[in-house]
Order: structure tokens, then C-alpha cells, then sequence
């Protein structure tokens, strides 16, 4: 298994604009009086996010309790990955236990509007809509320990006190994002 390491986009990005389809073909776009925005670019077969698919709705819970919108997306070429088509995510979203909107990104310009490299690639955004944090969920991986996501929801926490963004944010590993040709 191959590991790419995510892009560690500057803290203080802007939070890209953007509209991509739910599950259900609901356009999602972003509330005005969220307390941030979480996005987690992600997939269904890659063995890190599996790793962390339990933690997923933990953190869910960690962002809707403190008005956090969360979303995954999916980038991945569906042509050359079929286990990762908008089918297969219901599948998945309802297998984990996952609320959260997943959306498809189809043309894969979000994922590059983003700098989005592996999956799980995760960007906080504080309610300015600038990045806080982005990184690792934690130091675990598919071989080597429990996931619990303790890096992220630290993030979280700290953003929510009104912390400044954590100096020491280490990148995220996972698979490639797979681009279409």
C-alpha cells in the first residue's frame, strides 16, 4: 500500500467555494452561522479511512454539538474505482454510521480547489471560513494501533476556545486521491 502525505495547504486559506451533490442529489452548501466547517476528503476503500471509519461519527457528534458543519468528500475516479461510487458511499455512510453529508465531487475541481492529496485528508475551518488546521487525525495507523482521532478533536476543542492554531500539525497519510487521467 502506497502512502501520500497531504499538501499542508498555509493555515489561514480561505475555504474554497464550492457546491457538490449529497447522497441524495441535494446540493450542499455552506450555513453562515456555523461555528466552522470541517471537510474530510475521503473514500470508500482506501484502507486509511476504513482505519478511521469508526472515529468518523465520533467526531461528528464532537462537531454537531458545537455547531461545526462536517462533510466528506469523495474525489476519487469512480471509472477506474468502482467501490467508490455515490452507490457504494450510501453503503458505506450507512455501514459506519455516518450522518454527515457525503458528497461526490465528480470533475475532481473541488478536490484540487482544496490542494487535497491523500484520503483521509482533513481541513478545519474557523467561522471566518479560514483554515485552522489541517492534518493527521492521529499518530495511529491501519497497521498500528487504535484510531481515536485525538488530533483533530483537539483541533476542534481548541478552535472552538478560541485558541490559536496549533503549531505542531503533522500531515495526513493515506492513499493517493485517484485522479482521473
Amino acid at each position: 500500500m502506497s502512502v501520500t502525505p497531504s499538501a499542508m495547504v498555509p493555515i489561514g486559506s480561505p475555504l474554497p467555494p464550492f457546491s457538490l451533490p449529497d447522497l441524495h442529489g441535494k446540493a450542499w452548501s455552506k450555513l453562515e452561522n456555523s461555528s466552522g466547517t470541517l471537510v474530510i476528503f475521503m473514500c470508500n476503500h482506501c484502507p486509511y479511512v476504513i482505519h478511521v471509519a469508526t472515529i468518523l461519527a465520533k467526531i461528528e457528534e464532537v462537531c454537531s454539538t458545537s455547531g461545526i458543519q462536517m462533510i466528506g468528500i469523495n474525489a476519487n475516479d469512480v471509472e477506474a474505482y468502482p467501490d467508490d461510487s455515490p452507490a457504494n458511499m450510501a453503503k458505506s455512510a450507512q455501514l459506519h454510521g455516518w450522518h454527515f453529508p457525503y458528497l461526490f465531487d465528480e470533475t475532481q475541481n473541488v478536490a484540487k480547489a482544496f490542494r487535497a492529496t491523500c484520503t483521509p485528508d482533513a481541513f478545519l475551518f474557523d467561522a471566518s471560513n479560514q483554515l485552522y488546521y489541517r492534518g493527521q487525525f492521529d499518530d495511529s495507523r491501519p497497521l498500528g494501533g487504535v484510531a481515536n482521532g485525538v488530533d483533530l478533536i483537539h483541533a476542534l476543542q481548541e478552535m472552538l476556545n478560541g485558541a490559536a492554531p496549533p503549531v505542531d500539525q503533522k500531515p495526513s497519510t493515506g492513499c493517493n486521491i485517484k485522479w482521473r487521467g
